[in-house]
Parts: structure tokens; sequence; C-alpha cells
């Protein structure tokens, strides 16, 4: 799916969005490509957005052809409790309860779910749950991330889409006094 990825992820910039994931789903029978995307001005996806980037996408992967075979196309953003993908993601989201799966055991597990402390190097720090300790989790290790959907996180969520759309305003032209 890097491949998918490295296809699409340019248009979709210059369109105004980023890519969140690229997942291949489903059955061998009845697989399903995942384009999972945000805006970049962090303001809310709307339907016209996902059918903004469906039609882009199709229209590129069409052209490219990448994927042999017959699939089914979901575009869909990644919602509040949203997927961790990259470094950035996790430095984003400090503060914010997580759960995250490791490919092989780190600190004697592969399950953890606590607090995104911090990002060293090439690792995230998390507190797990009833624990003192932070466990430092490689990033090549992760096999799967999402935060946990919280009080604090939706008041976090609705504080930065409350703050993306008064900039969007800001930068909105205004009407002349002379118009009024």
């Amino acid at each position: 799916m890097d491949q998918v990825r490295a296809i699409v992820a340019p248009s979709l910039e210059a369109m105004g969005y980023e890519v969140v994931r690229v997942l291949m789903m489903g059955s061998e029978h009845r697989p399903q490509l995942q384009i999972m995307a945000e805006r970049v001005d962090r303001q809310g996806m709307t339907v016209e957005d996902c059918a903004d980037i469906s039609r882009a996408v199709s229209a590129i992967l069409d052209v490219e052809d990448p994927i042999k075979s017959a699939y089914t196309l979901e575009v869909s953003s990644p919602g509040i409790d949203r997927p961790l993908t990259k470094p950035a993601d996790y430095e984003r989201f400090l503060g914010h309860e997580a759960r995250i799966e490791t490919r092989i055991a780190v600190a004697g597990r592969k399950r953890f779910r606590g607090t995104l402390t911090g990002v060293e190097g090439e690792a995230v720090l998390l507190r797990p749950e009833k624990e003192d300790e932070v466990v430092q989790v490689p990033f090549a290790e992760i096999q799967r991330a999402k935060l946990i959907l919280t009080d604090a996180l939706i008041e976090a969520a609705a504080a930065e889409a409350e703050q993306a759309a008064a900039v969007a305003a800001a930068a909105a032209p205004q009407p002349d006094a002379q118009d009024a």
C-alpha cells in the first residue's frame, strides 16, 4: 500500500488533504481499498471532501493501475479516535490516551493502553494505565495504534475545530464597508 500512498498523496496534498492511512481490507474476492484522509487546515471533513478525494483517487488509480484486481474504493476521515500512523501524530496528541499493539514484545508485552507522554528519537513514550514507569515503544515495532475516545479528546477535537474555523474565517475575504 506504500505504492498507492506514494501515487495519491501528492495530488491530495495539492488539494489540501493529508493521507492518514492507506489500507487494503476485505476478502480476496471482495477487496476494499481504504484511503483515510484529513484536511490540512484541520477543519472537519465533509461528505463533499470525501467525494472530491474519491473522484481524484479513482482517476489517478485508473491511470496508474497499481492494483491489478478489482476492488472497492472507500474514502473516510480518521474520526476523533483516529489511528496514529506517523511520529507527528504522537506529538500532536501528547497527553491523550492511546492503544498500541506491537509486532514483537516490548517491555514484556505486545499490547499497551496508556497516556502518550512524548516522542524520543525513533520511539513513542507511553505511560501505561496504572503504572508509574514510561515505556519506550519503537516506531518500527508498532503494528497498530489509535487514540482512545475520552472526554478530554472530544474537548481537544472541538477546540481544534473551533480554532481551524476561526483561522479560515479570518483568511476569508471580507466585504468592503463601501459595499454595505
